[in-house]
């Protein structure tokens, strides 16, 4: 009788470690199949994820690989590419409605800003998140929203990001970003939907990008010394001009 118990307990807990090694490989593949699924809705743009390892357990986690790709319209192909976006979530939140990110780091993002002064591709992304997070406030269900789920980010850090330039008058050229630090984000029992989030966080980066373009404008414009010319004598000064009206042209679109 003891040993027939002795033996059912080990089952179980034999069956519970299995069990909990199934849960988290798939979740992995679980975590890239929604990010792949809501964000191309929310950003109306591609959107790909090489794979994802959480622990169900820690909460602690790994994507790799995170593609963010360009509007219909532009010569560039990917707005935003990350390596490791390191996350640790609250683990007992991962199956209710309302999952509390404990944070989220984004490291060396590799950024394209891709503008002829009149837009660009980030201001555009930008312009679907909003719009997606505006039909989510209009939805009259929950179905008809883009994502049922709601979040809570207690930090999202955006550290080493780089930006490659693109434009037509700015010529081409690499600058750096500060860090960039969000807190608190869908504190409230409503908490913050992906589209919300996005927005913010794109807000953010986007305003960080034409801050960093047009301080560095001298440097990016010498890779437009033939558009320079075209223009005259005054040409480096409107190119200048322009990278340091890059910064209005978004807050009026925002």
């Amino acid at each position: 009788m003891k040993k027939g118990l002795v033996r059912l307990l080990v089952f179980i807990v034999l069956a519970v470690i299995v069990l909990g090694v199934v849960v988290v490989v798939f979740l992995g593949s679980i975590v890239k199949a929604g990010v792949e699924k809501v964000g191309p809705r929310v950003a109306k743009v591609p959107v790909t994820l090489d794979g994802a390892k959480i622990s169900i357990f820690s909460g602690s986690g790994e994507l790799k690989g995170f593609v963010l790709g360009s509007p219909q319209g532009y010569k560039t192909t990917e707005a935003l590419r990350v390596g490791t976006i390191n996350v640790s979530i609250v683990p007992g939140s991962m199956l209710k409605e309302k999952v509390i990110v404990r944070s989220i780091r984004v490291e060396a993002p590799e950024i394209t800003y891709e503008t002829d002064l009149k837009g660009s591709n980030l201001g555009k992304i930008l312009e679907n998140v909003q719009g997606s997070s505006a039909q989510d406030e209009k939805a009259p269900t929950k179905k008809e929203q883009t994502t049922k789920t709601k979040l809570q980010v207690d930090d999202f850090i955006i550290t080493g990001a780089k930006v490659r330039v693109a434009a037509s008058m700015l010529g081409t050229g690499t600058v750096t970003l500060p860090e960039i630090h969000l807190t608190n984000l869908g504190q409230g029992p409503d908490g913050i939907t992906p589209a919300e989030l996005s927005k913010k966080v794109l807000s953010v980066l986007i305003d960080a990008t034409t801050k960093a373009v047009a301080a560095n404008a001298g440097n990016l414009t010498k890779g437009a010394q033939d558009a320079a010319k075209a223009l005259g004598t005054t040409g480096v000064d409107q190119l200048k001009k322009g990278a340091s009206g890059v910064g209005d042209l978004f807050k009026k679109k925002q």
